[in-house]
């Protein structure tokens, strides 16, 4: 009998492993499928690419769809407006969520569980509900058709401080004490100690904010309506969704809308690699310490 229950239980986790692994399959192809898709069409020449069905692999190899999109369509100026955006604004983030989250593990900083519940308040907010104010404030500043209402926007989020403030706590107070007793000051403090020992929860914040960033749309939609100043995003969607040609001999065939595609996607093929590493670590550290 106790054979029996062995078996069965045995057979009902092998089956039960396969049901999952058949099912994981089906879910990594929805989303392998149309990643290759894209580059297999980005890849071919005008005339393969707006054949129909789904291409694995290029039909006829050509890169002429890059070069229609980056020059003749001028990709260039809006990818450049992204990288401005991103990098200045991912620094930003990065810095000035660092230094709150280490002011909040100030053991003597008065308030601190009220600070902590108004951040946790912010969160609740949706962006939606602040969109109108936010632009409001925007245009009283003069900053609407500026990349830099696009660098200030969301430059400080409670995500990230909670996330560094959780990294600093994970850090001994004898090590800063021990500090201000040779006579460091809180900068040298904060940047020879926390910074280092925080690596993990930077590198977290940066890839989250770096990602945001770069594929922001909603800012960028409300804020900017000077063509010069689109950023990536915007430019993809006017030359995905739009249908007209740019000219009366011109027309956007699938090759150059699939180039664009890819052009935006490379920046965050490449970056995630080098902070894949942090990344699980960050997101356990930082969500397990209280």
């Amino acid at each position: 009998m106790m054979n029996l229950r062995t078996r069965q239980a045995g057979v009902g986790s092998r089956l039960f492993d396969t049901v999952n692994v058949l099912f994981l399959l089906l879910l990594i192809a929805t989303m392998i499928i149309p990643f290759i898709n894209t580059f297999a069409l980005a890849f071919s020449t005008n005339f393969a690419s707006m054949q129909p069905g789904i291409v694995l692999w290029p039909k006829e190899f050509s890169i002429e769809g890059f070069g229609t999109v980056w020059n003749r369509m001028q990709l260039y100026l809006p990818f450049t407006n992204n990288v401005i955006v991103t990098v200045a604004g991912t620094a930003g983030h990065v810095v000035l969520c660092a230094m709150a989250g280490y002011v909040l593990v100030q053991p003597l900083l008065p308030g601190k569980k009220a600070m902590v519940s108004l951040i946790l308040l912010t969160m609740m907010v949706p962006g939606e509900a602040i969109m109108i104010p936010l632009y409001v404030v925007n245009k009283e500043l003069h900053l609407l058709n500026t990349l830099y209402a696009l660098i200030i926007s969301g430059l400080v989020s409670g995500f990230s401080v909670l996330l560094m403030r959780n990294f600093f706590l994970s850090i001994p107070m004898e090590m800063s004490e021990s500090a201000r007793m040779d006579g460091a000051g809180d900068l040298r403090i904060f940047f020879t100690i926390y910074l280092p020992l925080a690596s993990a929860g930077l590198a977290t914040v940066t890839l989250f904010e770096f990602v945001s960033r770069w594929n922001q749309f909603t800012p960028a939609l409300l804020y900017i309506s000077d063509h010069a100043k689109y950023t990536l995003q915007i430019a993809l969607k006017s030359l995905i969704v739009d249908t007209d040609s740019t000219s009366s001999n011109f027309i956007i065939t699938t090759n150059v809308r699939m180039a664009g595609i890819v052009i935006a996607l490379l920046p965050l093929m490449l970056i995630y690699p080098y902070v894949q590493k942090y990344f699980v670590k960050g997101i356990m550290v930082g969500a397990n310490k209280e």
